[in-house]
């Protein structure tokens, strides 16, 4: 989300979309509060630095940890305020084990992808956080349903090998599919609830997320690769939840029916049972929001709401 009040942007969050409230992000505050800071921050018994080339794994906690520590607790405190009353699921996201891996930096400064060794003690200690972050939830609004996004923006880069060394000269080496599934499963396992899986790439990784044990993909269907729309269909089919990209994530809205046409078009392309769209699609925006103006982003979210709305009822106006 914009800005940097943590309460107003809960209070948009909860007033906009009291379905499916979620914990906000609101990177405008600085280091500590973007995607890698956040994440990094739930990381147990490993500890996190900023440096002019990033975050970095050190020996010890510092004033940057606990920076990102404390955005995160005043975060959860005003989800807890606002979503008191919520019955239903409220969903919590992190950065996923590939998406950190490529990002966090050793001591020595390469990235934690080039080490065997450092990728499995971040993923059990990325684990043991995800578990405990779920279990804060629980104990905050006890009558809710956490849900768990794993965001990796980064995972179709560590699958084709393009992560860059340090140096800038050369790629690391792609990480082997199975080897992506097992450190995903990890996490999925031991979160301790539902998990879906966040990419808005141009090819999400949509069977991969099924092989896990996640509920469901989330994608920007706006800009999905060609050959990626037929694994969407099959992922969908097999009982996972699309969280479907269609909302523009900064500039102006459309109406709903434009809105859902994206949608509308791949359910008929595939030839899917329209029911699906009623009981297997969330309508979000393409992306995060936290470029957008804080009007933006309000529009957005109830724009979202509207259009999930029509989907629901089988009926655009």
């Amino acid at each position: 989300m914009p800005g940097t009040d943590p309460r107003e942007a809960a209070a948009v969050v909860a007033g906009e979309l009291p379905d499916l409230p979620h914990l906000v992000e609101l990177p405008t505050r600085g280091p500590g509060a973007d995607l890698l800071g956040r994440a990094a921050a739930l990381l147990l018994d490993l500890h996190v630095d900023l440096q002019p080339s990033g975050w970095r794994l050190v020996d010890r906690p510092g004033l940057d940890e606990r920076r990102a520590a404390g955005y995160l607790s005043q975060d959860l405190d005003e989800l807890e305020a606002h979503a008191q009353d919520v019955t239903g699921p409220v969903k919590l996201q992190i950065a996923g084990p590939w998406t950190l891996a490529a990002g966090l930096e050793l001591p020595r400064g390469q990235p934690v992808l080039g080490d065997r060794g450092a990728i499995r003690d971040l993923v059990a200690s990325l684990a043991e956080g995800a578990a405990a972050h779920v279990a804060d939830l629980r104990r905050r609004l006890p009558d809710a349903t956490p849900v768990l996004q794993l965001d990796e923006p980064s995972l179709p880069a560590v699958l084709a090998g393009r992560v860059r060394r340090a140096n800038g000269v050369g790629t690391i080496n792609a990480v082997p599919e199975p080897d992506a599934e097992e450190a995903l499963r990890a996490v999925v396992e031991a979160a301790g609830a539902p998990v879906v899986i966040h990419c808005c790439a141009a090819t999400p990784p949509l069977d991969l997320a099924r092989r896990v044990g996640a509920v469901g993909v989330s994608a920007d269907l706006t800009v999905l690769a060609e050959g990626v729309a037929d694994e969407l269909g099959e992922v969908v089919e097999a009982g996972l939840v699309l969280l479907a990209g269609l909302v523009p994530s900064s500039g102006p809205v459309s109406g709903v029916a434009d809105t859902v046409e994206p949608v509308r078009r791949l359910w008929r392309r595939l030839g899917l049972d329209e029911v699906l769209l009623a009981t297997r699609v969330v309508v979000t925006p393409t992306c995060g929001l936290a470029g957008a103006s804080p009007d933006q982003a309000r529009a957005a979210l109830a724009l979202a709401r509207e259009a999930a709305r029509a989907l629901s009822e089988q009926e655009v106006r």
